[in-house]
């Protein structure tokens, strides 16, 4: 069973008496690029507060093999708390976010738009609550394993 940090607990629980809108969106972010911050600055629109769930290493190398992350789960937990549209990050350990957003319950939950709406993991327990997911857009080319197959000539 997941269990939120405390830290997490209290930004939901400070959210929540403001009544500020979470946006909920979850990744890897190993290298970040364009992609990802373009992507992140339109989740942070969609609502007032912008929190990440992120994968752990092992949950990485569970997904991407054994040569990723790149970037070890404290750095890209850094990475993301520095950037301005970032209001919150937890890292979670199992293969999806499902646990996470159950604990978070965001009024919105958002994913690249290379997913469609069915397939972004917790769609059907936020709408469940009245809360809205949408498929963000997609920027073609932009994506870690494309920067790390160039860096390797593999392009």
């Amino acid at each position: 069973m997941f269990n939120l940090s405390d830290q997490a607990k209290n930004f939901l629980e400070q959210s929540s008496r403001k009544n500020k809108r979470i946006v909920f969106t979850n990744g890897c972010f190993d290298i970040l690029h364009t992609g990802h911050l373009t992507y992140l600055n339109e989740a942070k629109k969609q609502g007032d507060l912008l929190f990440i769930g992120l994968n752990s290493d092992s949950s990485i190398k569970k997904i991407k093999g054994p040569n990723r992350p790149i970037n070890q789960e404290k750095e890209r937990k850094f990475f993301l708390e520095n950037l301005k549209a970032v209001d919150f990050v937890e890292i979670f350990n199992e293969e999806t976010p499902l646990e996470l957003i159950k604990k978070v319950n965001p009024s919105v939950l958002v994913k690249g738009g290379d997913w469609k709406v069915h397939q972004i993991v917790g769609h059907d327990h936020v709408t469940s609550y009245g809360g809205e997911v949408f498929s963000l857009s997609f920027k073609q080319g932009l994506s870690t394993t494309k920067f790390i197959q160039g860096l390797q000539g593999k392009t």
